[in-house]
């Protein structure tokens, strides 16, 4: 079915927004190249950072494509908890010579600013995760004709967007790698996420406007699984994390198909928020005693996450992954968009009743 959203590219297939360096611009230009929605993560980033990939972008390419924001959290943390977890840590940062973060140096993300800038130099679609902007926000965007996108994790939460003006919603299963986009951080719902097809087929009863599936894709098959479960497009992350184009540390490449690394696990260990990661030494030790603070836990650990990530210790590092990291094929950005279309195609023929099998395939026995 044809939106404003499947319009922007030939494919129903996204490539995620993941922050911290994995979604740069010569991975989504070749997403986009390729007849996919390449998408740049905005998160963490300052404005000026975000405005200067977006200009590399659109020197790489001339396709529309996406850029993602984080939404300013509410101040709700326990500023006790948050000390008490940076005690635990100090046996880290003594390992890894270096010093902890200022757990309040920044709440917003510099939302206000990124707003302003992709107002006035519009960029063909905005995304939003932990929660949902105004209706003014969406006003704004749709006066300068940029289609607005909001990550969510319920029906409820989708209904939310639905009424305050976004155009459609990002569908996000609990399978998925990286941080949960739940509008609200619940410590008593933790893990207790609905997976991404009955995710799909409750929104899909709740509302109206076009859905973007994501969590844990990681083939043409399971595209197709979500398309046909009502989806209008997928979103990949953990299957172009390992691409060559992709920003991400080697060793957390690495890390998708190393056995060393048999499972993933939400955890606040390292941004204080539930996130999808591949279970190691930190996680385990420090998992179960990080407290709900995002993003001061964020702050808290990140010289931790960047000196192990200098000392070559995957153990250390903050190694996102959907539930599929397994599936991770080394190919480049463009290629596997083309492997996961014909896998795709294949699977949406192999399910299509024998008279359209006949039609897809060219008239051919």
């Amino acid at each position: 079915m044809s939106s404003a959203l499947t319009d922007l590219c030939r494919l129903p297939i996204v490539q995620a927004p993941m922050a911290g360096g994995a979604s740069c611009p010569q991975l989504a230009a070749a997403v986009c190249e390729a007849g996919g929605l390449g998408f740049l993560a905005a998160g963490y980033k300052t404005a000026d950072g975000m405005y200067q990939e977006i200009k590399q972008l659109r020197g790489l390419t001339s396709r529309p494509f996406g850029v993602n924001l984080f939404m300013p959290q509410p101040e709700y943390a326990d500023a006790a908890a948050v000390d008490v977890y940076r005690n635990q840590l100090a046996g880290e940062a003594a390992w890894y010579e270096t010093q902890l973060g200022d757990p309040d140096s920044g709440r917003d993300d510099g939302y206000d600013a990124k707003l302003a800038i992709l107002v006035e130099d519009p960029v063909p679609l905005v995304s939003f995760t932990f929660g949902c902007p105004t209706r003014d926000v969406f006003d704004a965007f749709a006066r300068v004709g940029t289609i607005t996108v909001v990550t969510v994790t319920t029906p409820e939460e989708a209904q939310t967007a639905q009424w305050s003006g976004a155009d459609a919603v990002c569908v996000q299963g609990i399978e998925a790698g990286g941080h949960q986009g739940t509008h609200r951080d619940n410590p008593e719902t933790d893990g207790a996420g609905l997976g991404l097809l009955s995710l799909i087929a409750q929104v899909r009863e709740t509302v109206q406007i076009p859905v973007v599936a994501a969590g844990g894709l990681m083939r043409g098959s399971q595209i197709a699984a979500v398309l046909a479960a009502g989806a209008d497009a997928a979103q990949l992350g953990t299957a172009f994390l390992v691409c060559p184009e992709s920003g991400a540390n080697a060793l957390h490449k690495q890390a998708m198909t190393n056995p060393l690394f048999t499972r993933t696990e939400l955890t606040r260990a390292f941004s204080g928020r539930p996130a999808r990661g591949l279970v190691n030494r930190f996680m385990r030790e420090h998992g179960p005693y990080a407290p709900a603070a995002y993003p001061q836990v964020h702050h808290l650990t990140s010289g931790l996450r960047k000196a192990a990530a200098k000392a070559g210790d995957a153990q250390g590092m903050a190694l996102w992954a959907g539930q599929g990291h397994r599936m991770s094929r080394d190919l480049a950005a463009g290629q596997l968009v083309e492997v996961l279309a014909a896998e795709l195609a294949e699977a949406q023929a192999a399910s299509a009743p024998a008279g359209e099998q006949g039609t897809r395939s060219g008239g051919q026995a």
